[in-house]
């Protein structure tokens, strides 16, 4: 895990940051937000995870996507009273009795507990076989630039506010909700064997979706629920899914 944490100061810190984030930014009165920042036609660009802190708010985010998100969000200060600083904070994460400070994780309770000071890394807990269990997507391998956040089930992992307002890439979001069945989405599945990243799944003879993450005999997947069946292909490898919606 290597995360890298922003401070957002100045007295348009809230306002600015509510604008643009799929997320209601005023719970961080309350614990951890999970939120992300959207393309305008409403795709995946960062997640990360929001909390107060005395001089703003810390945003928590994946090192590799921090420097696309800090640019974006750079375009939009203009001319608020709004700070972006990299800081020195280290993320520790874990999944045992939560240290004094620490906050509970938004996306499931299975994920623990994440604590913001002078140490980095976790309590050894397997986090992908959680992810895979509890079909939580990650970024930079479920989560990629084509992904629409409501297929990789955001609101299921308290990742969207529909009550919030305006932020980019609302009006898609919101259409998805509100008018649309979703089509397709991430899953948790079962396999007779391994079956490597990337690999397509074949439903009575037609793509049905992908393999992701894979722990023991279980992996996330991306489905397309209207050819998705019980039982599956992988390149061999049997796909074994419950014909429900997981998103």
């Amino acid at each position: 895990m290597s995360r890298t944490v922003f401070l957002i100061s100045g007295s348009d810190a809230r306002k600015f940051l509510q604008g643009l984030v799929t997320n209601d930014v005023e719970k961080i009165d309350t614990g951890l937000v999970y939120a992300a920042f959207l393309t305008p036609q409403g795709k995946f660009l960062a997640d990360f995870m929001l909390s107060a802190h005395p001089d703003g708010i810390l945003l928590d985010v994946d090192t590799d996507h921090a420097p696309v998100l800090i640019q974006r969000l750079s375009m939009y200060k203009l001319r608020s009273q709004v700070e972006i600083t990299e800081t020195d904070i280290k993320v520790r994460r874990g999944t045992g009795p939560a240290p004094e400070g620490a906050l509970a994780d938004p996306r499931h309770e299975a994920l623990g507990w994440r604590q913001y000071g002078l140490e980095a890394g976790d309590d050894g807990s397997d986090f992908d076989a959680i992810r895979v269990a509890h079909c939580i997507p990650k970024a930079g391998v479920e989560l990629t630039p084509d992904s629409y956040i409501l297929e990789a089930g955001f609101e299921r992992l308290n990742g969207v506010d529909f009550k919030k307002g305006c932020y980019i890439g609302q009006e898609v979001t919101a259409r998805m909700k509100h008018k649309t069945k979703l089509r397709k989405g991430f899953v948790t599945v079962s396999l007779d064997g391994e079956a490597e990243l990337g690999t397509e799944i074949i439903a009575n003879g037609k793509p049905a979706g992908t393999i992701y993450t894979q722990t023991a005999q279980k992996a996330i997947a991306f489905l397309r629920f209207d050819r998705a069946s019980e039982e599956m292909d992988a390149a061999g490898v049997k796909v074994f899914h419950t014909v429900e919606e997981q998103v």
